[in-house]
């Protein structure tokens, strides 16, 4: 019994603060509205992507070799190896080599980070005159994107409140504090990828061997970032 009327004291006196306390922004006049805001930043973060497999030089050179080429070659465009070469994966056809008992062959994927876009076709460009073809680009992304995505989020909640100012002016009323404010998350892109665009453009000599082939400009599709804020103020 004890229990119950502690139960009944604590809803009592929750009830007297609700009424006597601030309304809920359910219950006030309020207008809703939403921002939005969108930016385009170049990519500063190029990645390729590079596959060497044995099967490919056959009575040619080893996987080794074509490494050694590779590393030597991305050496002297630029790269920094030490920091800007990985590798993401080695595999073997061993399961097919327990089947046919052919000789196993060796593959290594490789991810090299390019922090300037004039280097890219020289990359291309170099790694193909040694032999080495398998190469794509894998990703692009901005070093600034955190820093970026909020100054589009400021941007959209600060377009949000000029529209309800200028709504509400119409009817002779005025807004007040924000009382609710949501980000929609779903919305921008914030990295390139094979799978969402194919626009990228390659502008110069028309062969990667002609005479112009260490001046192509690849002009790469900006990062799109874009949000959406869902914003209540009160209305006066």
């Amino acid at each position: 019994m004890r229990n119950v009327l502690l139960i009944i004291a604590f809803l009592s006196s929750t009830i007297a603060f609700s009424q006597n306390g601030e309304k809920n922004y359910i219950d006030q006049n309020f207008i809703e509205v939403t921002g939005k805001a969108e930016m385009k930043i170049s990519p500063d973060k190029i990645f390729i992507s590079v596959q060497l497999n044995e099967k490919d030089y056959k009575n040619k050179a080893s996987l080794t070799e074509s490494e050694n080429k590779m590393l030597k070659t991305l050496e002297e465009i630029g790269i920094d190896i030490s920091k800007d070469l990985f590798v993401k994966d080695i595999s073997s056809n061993f399961k097919y080599y327990l089947l046919t008992r052919n000789k196993i062959l060796l593959s290594k994927d490789y991810q090299i980070l390019v922090r300037e876009s004039k280097l890219v076709s020289k990359v291309f460009i170099e790694l193909e005159k040694v032999g080495i073809s398998n190469i794509s680009i894998e990703k692009l992304e901005n070093s600034e994107i955190e820093e970026y995505r909020k100054e589009v989020k400021i941007n959209a909640i600060k377009a949000a409140r000029e529209k309800a100012e200028y709504l509400a002016k119409a009817i002779n009323q005025d807004i007040g504090r924000a009382i609710f404010i949501s980000e929609n998350v779903n919305v921008g892109r914030t990295s390139w990828t094979p799978q969402n665009s194919n626009s990228i453009m390659i502008r110069g000599s028309s062969s990667i061997y002609g005479s112009k082939a260490a001046d192509i400009d690849i002009d790469f599709e900006k990062i799109k970032l874009e949000y959406t804020i869902l914003c209540k103020f009160e209305l006066k």
